[in-house]
């Protein structure tokens, strides 16, 4: 389903949560800043049709008018916001979202933010990397209360393959284009989690902590409406 009252070239898949559970969310890098005042402008707080915003910049969104700034629950560090969040969901499971260092912080809250706007519990779990394991043993009994775990690390990666030797819960593994020299922007991340030795462990693109946080959502709703089905019989 298209909305023609849209900016020009913004056609929104208003049916994507019908299909596969998960609504459509807006991309703002890139985009001409009249376009996103539009948008920002229709999903304000209030309108009664939510709608999440990625990557919208700290400056260009502190730019704008103050009252449509306060129509909108913004995080400048995972450089997202939304007027109206998802329906919180009936189901108690949660997601876990580990980040080996608080310079993942961007790409962790991405999709801390995202499970929230999305109406799922989480815990989030900051600075845990392999480099002092104490901080993953010491909180490994809480991340396994959880139903799916996002793991969220650069520099080598390292994280994902030792958690995703610890826990039997789904790992939704998202490299990060944080390190020095060889590191590459990421794609040295990247290669250490497609390469893990740690089986079952799903590798989402670099810096993709919306992506991983869909993941972890659609692992949830099925979760959910096994639960529902359960109480039906």
């Amino acid at each position: 389903m298209t909305d023609s009252s849209l900016s020009p070239g913004v056609l929104f898949d208003h049916a994507r949560r019908s299909r596969i559970g998960l609504p459509e969310a807006v991309f703002c890098q890139g985009k001409p800043a009249p376009i996103l005042i539009d948008l920002l402008e229709r999903f304000g707080r209030g309108q009664g049709r939510p709608v999440f915003f990625t990557r919208l910049d700290p400056s260009f969104f502190f730019s704008l008018d103050s009252v449509l700034q306060s129509a909108f629950d913004y995080d400048s560090i995972s450089k997202t916001a939304w007027g109206d969040k998802c329906p919180k969901s009936a189901y108690e499971g949660a997601c876990a979202v580990v980040s080996a260092g608080t310079a993942d912080a961007p790409v962790a809250r991405e999709a801390a933010r995202t499970l929230e706007y999305l109406g799922f519990n989480y815990t989030l779990f900051e600075d845990y990397g392999v480099a002092g394991l104490w901080r993953l043993s010491s909180c490994l009994e809480e991340i396994n209360r959880h139903q799916a775990v996002v793991v969220v690390a650069g520099f080598d990666a390292a994280l994902a393959s030792v958690l995703g030797g610890l826990t039997p819960r789904p790992i939704i593994a998202v490299p990060t284009s944080v390190g020095y020299g060889v590191a590459r922007g990421g794609e040295s991340a990247l290669h250490s989690m497609l390469v893990s030795c740690a089986p079952g462990v799903a590798v989402e693109n670099i810096d993709n902590g919306y992506g991983a946080a869909c993941a972890a959502a659609r692992i949830l709703n099925l979760l959910a409406e096994q639960a529902n089905n359960l109480k039906v019989t």
